[in-house]
């Protein structure tokens, strides 16, 4: 099984969004196989020409700890005998709300997995960076576990990486949920863990910018219900402004601004330097649009100890 040179693709965010993504570049991996199942890559990644090769019409990769072959010999083999599978998965369980699970990976602790989880990831996003080490991010890996009777019993669906200092606040790189677990909302949970931390560090952030075409859509369907959601939670006020709307939703006023203009609420009054919305504006528009205002995640659902470690940790 190959193991990758130092590399790690993480710096403009992605979200793959239910339409399909048109595979525009030249790639040297035409196909995955993920455990056992196959599909189509998106795009091509930087896998060690040597191991690889230029054109690879099937590259097999390990459903636990994304190790790679283009042979299906050397990949059984693997399989058979690899501890993640039947361990719990690298990092520290943060979040677990059946059937969901998020595990926090360092990327300093972890570098092959990490080294492995970015050249599998880079098959389906497409502007990204390359940097040559993975030991100033973390990883949130977002598990699916399965009937008790099923095998495996838990499946990585996708992750999202997250600089450990960024001086400009951000609390999410680059995020994927593996094509074959696409339009289950998976995408949003990972969002919602994202702006989790970034209230639990005290930090008002957003993903890394620019966002992709992807990336965008993606947000921006994440980013109208959780606004909605919380104009309509703030109580006793027909009107509030989107700066208080930013505070409530740990986002930046930019970005709420993109939001709002896309569910086309913005008021043409000003009040100070934000803009007025109307509460009852908003709750019709979210009713005609039959917007799911529960959060896509539960807060009572984190790990106490891993809260009691993050709140404050990052403050300076």
């Amino acid at each position: 099984m190959g193991s990758p040179s130092p590399v790690e693709s993480s710096a403009t965010s992605a979200v793959p969004t239910t339409e399909a993504t048109p595979l525009k570049a030249a790639r040297n991996v035409l196909n995955v196989v993920l455990g056992d199942i196959l599909f189509p890559t998106w795009y091509p990644s930087f896998y060690p020409e040597e191991l690889v090769g230029k054109d690879t019409d099937r590259l097999y990769v390990c459903q636990w700890c994304f190790k790679y072959s283009k042979e299906v010999v050397p990949f059984l083999s693997h399989v058979n005998v690899c501890n993640v599978e039947d361990n719990e998965p690298p990092g520290r369980l943060i979040y677990r709300k059946e059937p969901c699970s998020i595990y926090e990976i360092d990327g300093e602790e972890e570098k092959l997995f990490t080294q492995n989880l970015s050249l599998f990831a880079k098959l389906f996003l497409d502007n990204k960076s390359v940097f040559f080490d993975v030991s100033s991010f973390n990883y949130y890996l977002l598990i699916q576990d399965l009937p008790s009777s099923s095998l495996p019993s838990r499946q990585i669906v996708g992750f999202f990486s997250k600089e450990k200092m960024s001086w400009d606040n951000n609390n999410l790189a680059c995020i994927l949920v593996f094509p074959p677990w696409q339009r289950q909302g998976y995408g949003k949970i990972l969002m919602g863990v994202s702006y989790e931390l970034s209230k639990r560090e005290n930090r008002i952030g957003g993903p890394e910018k620019p966002l992709s075409e992807l990336g965008r859509k993606g947000y921006l369907k994440f980013w109208e219900a959780r606004v909605a959601s919380a104009i309509l939670g703030i109580r006793n006020k027909s009107t509030v402004t989107t700066e208080e709307v930013a505070r409530q939703c740990w986002m930046l006023v930019d970005d709420v601004v993109v939001a709002l203009k896309e569910m086309g609420m913005l008021e043409a009054r000003k009040k100070g330097a934000g803009f007025l919305l109307a509460k009852d504006r908003v709750r019709g528009w979210a009713q005609v649009h039959n917007i799911n205002l529960n959060p896509p995640v539960d807060e009572s659902c984190f790990v106490e100890e891993w809260m009691h470690t993050i709140s404050g940790s990052e403050n300076v």
